[in-house]
């Protein structure tokens, strides 16, 4: 097929939040355990296939550095492996239960993604995801450590996180990022700056943020650092509530469970029909339904990319972004997809690169007055500032400003050496900002859950700090030790590395 003008970039957006030692289900450790077997060894393993084929610079993969700490984590790694040994018993269950079909399914499946972990990453995450960014497979996007929606955080804070998540991705696999997926790609102005002076050359924001005009990457005011933002009629196409390929009713259907098993026997069969009246899972008819899917994908992009670069009259840029856990752990059949749109692309004409690629390749046009943004509800900063989380906005504007004044006070009448007390009370704060919180509540998706967790690591840096302030310095460090047991992530975090409070804004 004849060559299409401009670039193709796929950004997949990989995150969980902190999940080790804080419950297991029906939210906790299971969340980790269902991405990691559904989304992260098969997407893992299509990158791998397709770079055996020669393949290279197929996507930009984000990967937070909260979950590549959970991916490297001892108690992580033995509860996934029991995890999976648990999926293939279940399997079996239901054969012998007589769901022969679903049974024979899920045991292939889990079969190969035991075997898949026993072979490749029973040593961790990191070694996976090296091999391919190695190999230049992919580029790798970084972020702060664990994900902060960044226009609502204190700077000081805000550039600790970045600048210890970008030197966390060092530690793990020898590279420094230089993109990075701004988390829930919330946007300030002035964030720019920041962005700059921790060696972040671009990152990701959502398509509305430029105006909808998403085709070429584009410079945030006066600096050096690049805004891809993006195209939500390409995105769309995958991922829509109302039209998005997984709603196909060959497809396996994401919310029906069978309940003596766990395992979900059934396609979606229809929108308006109940989980009991659905019709058996079939696998041949989802293969259909992802080749048909793939090619009105690839003649999406197509058509997208010759119209954009008509209308610009130079080549254009077209970037669809996705939480990599819609591969496989909600969309069950989004690795095979994936795999055959990397494949078909190519194939059909379209030119595929990361974002670095078209960042070093001239995809960049004017530049832009970003202005305050997120890919959330309403483009804005309502899902983590709205009325329905102010509770959660306060508690964490009271919690930073009390770790940083408390550290600030360590600081002054305290040594030189490494202190685990302020360690612990920094990485509490940092666990207490998470957006995931405010994110979970807002969209009523386990949100008591959200708030506990939130209120749990509040806890922690308020009963540090309390017992700093009385002077109970032995009890402050029995407290840090029992709070590390449990939020041991990060163990390179070093409270003596956040700037000083006159040298990078106020607390």
């Amino acid at each position: 097929m004849s060559a299409v003008p401009g670039r193709f970039s796929l950004v997949l957006h990989s995150h969980l939040p902190w999940l080790a030692h804080h419950g297991r289900w029906p939210v906790g450790e299971e969340w980790l355990y269902q991405s990691w077997a559904a989304s992260y060894l098969p997407v893992a393993k299509v990158l791998r296939t397709l770079a055996a084929e020669g393949r290279s610079h197929l996507l930009s993969l984000g990967i937070t550095p909260v979950l590549a700490a959970q991916l490297d984590d001892p108690h992580c790694l033995a509860g996934m492996h029991h995890w999976l040994g648990n999926w293939q018993l279940r399997a079996d269950e239901a054969a012998m239960a007589g769901n022969l079909a679903l049974g024979a399914h899920e045991h292939r499946l889990a079969a190969a993604a035991l075997a898949d972990f026993e072979e490749r990453w029973r040593h961790g995450g990191s070694p996976v995801w090296r091999e391919l960014i190695d190999a230049e497979t992919i580029e790798l996007l970084g972020g702060p450590l664990a994900h902060p929606f960044q226009p609502l955080l204190a700077p000081r804070l805000r550039g600790f996180q970045l600048r210890e998540g970008l030197a966390d991705a060092r530690h793990r696999w020898g590279h420094t990022p230089a993109g990075i997926w701004a988390p829930e790609c919330g946007f300030t102005p002035g964030m720019e700056t920041g962005y700059a002076d921790a060696g972040v050359t671009h990152f990701m924001v959502d398509g509305p943020a430029l105006r909808g005009d998403t085709t070429l990457g584009r410079p945030v005011r006066d600096s050096d650092v690049v805004a891809f933002g993006r195209d939500l009629q390409v995105s769309y196409r995958v991922w829509s509530p109302k039209s998005g390929y997984p709603g196909h009713g060959a497809y396996r259907d994401f919310h029906h469970y069978d309940h003596d098993t766990g395992l979900k026997p059934s396609r979606v069969t229809g929108k308006q029909v109940a989980g009991p009246d659905k019709a058996p899972y079939d696998p041949e008819l989802a293969a259909a339904a992802i080749r048909t899917d793939v090619e009105d994908f690839v003649a999406t992009v197509r058509d997208r990319l010759v119209a954009e670069s008509a209308r610009i009259g130079r080549p254009a840029l077209v970037v669809a972004a996705f939480d990599t856990e819609l591969f496989g752990h909600w969309w069950h059949e989004g690795p095979q997809w994936l795999e055959q749109v990397l494949r078909a692309l190519p194939e059909a004409g379209v030119t595929v690169g990361t974002l670095a690629d078209a960042r070093a390749d001239g995809y960049v046009g004017a530049p832009v007055d970003l202005a305050d943004s997120s890919w959330g509800s309403g483009k804005d900063w309502r899902v983590w500032a709205g009325d329905q989380v102010r509770d959660l906005v306060d508690l964490n504007a009271d919690v930073v400003r009390l770790a940083l004044d408390t550290v600030d006070k360590m600081r002054v009448h305290g040594g030189v050496l490494r202190d685990p007390v302020a360690d612990q009370l920094l990485r509490e704060a940092v666990l207490t900002v998470s957006s995931d919180w405010a994110f979970m509540v807002s969209k009523d998706s386990a949100a008591g859950y959200a708030r506990d967790r939130a209120h749990q690591h509040a806890h922690a840096v308020r009963e540090l700090a309390e017992a700093l302030a009385a002077g109970q310095l032995a009890k402050a460090r029995q407290l840090a030790a029992g709070w590390y047991a449990a939020d041991g992530v990060f163990p390179a975090l070093d409270a003596r590395r956040l700037a000083a409070s006159d040298t990078e804004g106020p607390a």
